[in-house]
């Protein structure tokens, strides 16, 4: 199914779809995507700085990581991948009661990775894109593998995109990203001495890759954006559907 004009709809719209999105992500990492130490869980946003997300092997907001290193899975991964104010507008209001997933190890719940639905919320003001990217780079310096999806049109704020603006505070190199449309999904992947990332760029109406999801260095699972989106659109109200859809 190729992506989707969501400026055609007003933010609860896209909420809605957000929600279900997350859902399906969830779901087929729990069946059979995540080596069998890793569990996802649905949550409902619970402050104002945290990242609507899916964590894997949880901890933030619980503690955080305890600071030894994170147990790397022995079966089930792949390696990495050759491609590489006080007003509250309605976005904002959207973007602190959209849901996120943790993902757990079943035995110390520690954070190793999460995955990032951005939504229009995230950039509706100057502060809020900085409190996004701010997060972005504190959960990368805490070893915090990051994988972020944006659908959404760019603004004033991401004018070059998402990637670019949290590149530029890890590194002097430009920033790139395979593909040429204006929607993206970046893989960060937290090495020794660094970060790697692993940037896809798409448009509207265009069919979405599957993008890597790291869990330790060098060891990914791939996330099936297509199929997931695809099964989170059937689940959008017809009405809505055919204003989406419309041409």
């Amino acid at each position: 199914m190729p992506v989707h004009d969501w400026s055609r709809v007003k933010p609860g719209i896209f909420h809605d779809f957000h929600h279900e999105w997350i859902s399906q992500i969830k779901r087929a990492l729990n069946s059979g995507l995540l080596p069998k130490d890793y569990y996802a869980m649905a949550e409902q946003w619970s402050g104002q700085r945290e990242l609507d997300v899916l964590a894997l092997q949880g901890g933030i907001g619980d503690g955080g990581n305890s600071g030894t290193p994170a147990p790397r899975p022995s079966t089930g991964v792949l390696p990495r991948p050759k491609v590489r104010d006080s007003a509250q507008t309605e976005e904002d209001w959207y973007r602190r009661k959209k849901s996120h997933v943790k993902v757990r190890h079943v035995t110390d719940d520690r954070v190793v990775a999460l995955i990032e639905i951005v939504s229009a919320g995230n950039k509706s003001s100057k502060k809020a894109f900085e409190e996004f990217v701010d997060k972005a780079l504190e959960l990368l310096d805490a070893d915090v593998h990051l994988l972020l999806i944006d659908v959404l049109p760019r603004t004033k704020r991401d004018a070059q995109g998402i990637h670019p603006a949290i590149w530029e505070n890890i590194t002097d190199e430009p920033a790139s990203c395979s593909g040429s449309g204006l929607l993206s999904a970046v893989a960060y992947e937290v090495i020794r001495g660094g970060v790697n990332a692993y940037c896809e760029s798409f448009g509207v109406g265009a069919a979405l890759p599957d993008i890597p999801l790291f869990l330790a260095e060098d060891a990914q699972v791939p996330v099936p954006m297509e199929k997931t989106y695809f099964a989170a659109f059937q689940a959008v109200p017809q009405r809505w559907r055919r204003v989406i859809d419309a041409l």
